[in-house]
Parts: structure tokens; sequence; C-alpha cells
């Protein structure tokens, strides 16, 4: 284990999901990914999760060969002035993630099985552990990693939201793993699309605004399929 308690493997790269805050300046990216590259880390892929006053936020998928501590990922990224890392967690899902426009061919491809397609692929969109369709106490659809079961007591969800993971209906053991929550309705406030992301980093408000569309658009071809 390294410091921080994240894993290190013996024998076998390992990748990570590393969410940065940089400031939205020429050069910083490549700066970070020098730096990245001089600890060892292989990048795999990147994605701009935002753009704020704070700076930019994007997600990398990195990859360190056998026995390099993850820490130095953390330290790494924050040499460079102005960086600070807002989590770092393992990857175990394929390098090549999805995006927004993978989702779209999707559900154009399979307009029958819609609200399936949303759930098995919005994990890879948004880098989140799980996802699950609920209509009225009922688990309509979920990802690979779903709980079994997902609360409705909140419900009905007009509009497209961060959950935060204190919340009175969120369960214990979703809570005790720190898990990252989002909401958006599918066609309507009683069916819902829930993402978790055990362990973090939150939804920021960006990630809410394309989950919400990309919903929407999923309950759109579901309708008309």
């Amino acid at each position: 284990m390294g410091e921080d308690g994240l894993p290190v493997e013996e024998g076998l790269a390992v990748a990570y999901l590393l969410r940065v805050v940089l400031p939205d300046r020429p050069g910083m990216l490549g700066a970070v990914a020098t730096a990245l590259g001089e600890a060892g880390a292989d990048i795999l892929s990147l994605d701009v999760v935002e753009r704020g006053p704070e700076g930019a936020v994007d997600d990398l998928l990195v990859e360190l060969p056998p026995g390099v501590v993850v820490d130095r990922l953390i330290t790494a990224a924050q040499s460079i002035a102005g960086v600070s890392v807002e989590s770092l967690r393992p990857h175990t899902g394929a390098a090549d993630l999805h995006g927004d426009l993978d989702l779209l061919e999707a559900l154009g491809a399979d307009p029958e099985h819609a609200l399936q397609v949303l759930v098995d692929h919005a994990p890879g969109v948004f880098r989140s552990g799980w996802a699950a369709l609920v209509h009225d106490g009922r688990l309509l659809a979920a990802s690979a990693g779903a709980p079994e079961a997902v609360p409705s007591s909140w419900l009905p969800l007009p509009l497209a939201r961060r959950i935060a993971p204190d919340e009175e209906w969120v369960p214990a053991s979703w809570q005790l793993r720190g898990t990252e929550l989002a909401a958006a309705p599918v066609g309507g406030p009683h069916r819902v699309v829930v993402l978790g992301r055990p362990g973090g980093p939150l939804f920021r408000p960006s990630e809410v605004l394309r989950l919400g569309h990309l919903a929407g658009i999923a309950a759109t071809v579901a309708s008309t399929a």
C-alpha cells in the first residue's frame, strides 16, 4: 500500500483516474504531462471536465508500471505551480473510455434498447462506478457493478442534480464508501438515471448538465423507437 492507502501492484501495470485542477493558461497541461511522465506514468487518455473561474478541470487516465508507488502521481502533478489533485482512484474498466458522442452513436444504433444503452455507457462517459435506471421504486436497468436496489423516496426529480452523499435517503453502505451521486430525469420526474462514484470525486455542474442532456436524448430515442 502507498501512504494514502492506494494499492501498489507487483508484476502488473495499474491504471488510475487522476482528476487535476490547473490554471487555464497555455502550457499547463503539457507541464503536468511531462511531470507525470518523469514519475513513470503513461497517460492513456485525457478528458476535459470543465473550465471555470478556478481553472481547468481535467481527468487523466494514467498507468503505472509494476512497483511504482502511486503517491508519486500526486507529488508529480502538484509539483507544477498552481496545480492541485482533486482525486485519485484505481481504474478497473477499459482504457478506451466512452465520450458523449460514443453514447449518442450507440443510442442511434440500438434505439429499441435506448434506456439500457444509457446505463451501460454512462459509467464510461462520466467515469463513475455504476449507473441505474429507476422508476417509482423499480429498478428498470442497471450497469455492471450497480446495487441491486436504489431507494426512490426522494423522487420525483424534475431536474438533473448532484446528490449529496449525506442526504437522508442515501443507504449507509453508500455513505461508508464515500459514494458521490448524480441523477437526471429520463422522460419524466418519476423515471431517473442515477450515477454512483464510490470514493468520488464529486459531480461538477458541467457533468450534471451533460447528464441531463444525455438522459433527455435517451428518453426521446426510446419513445420514438
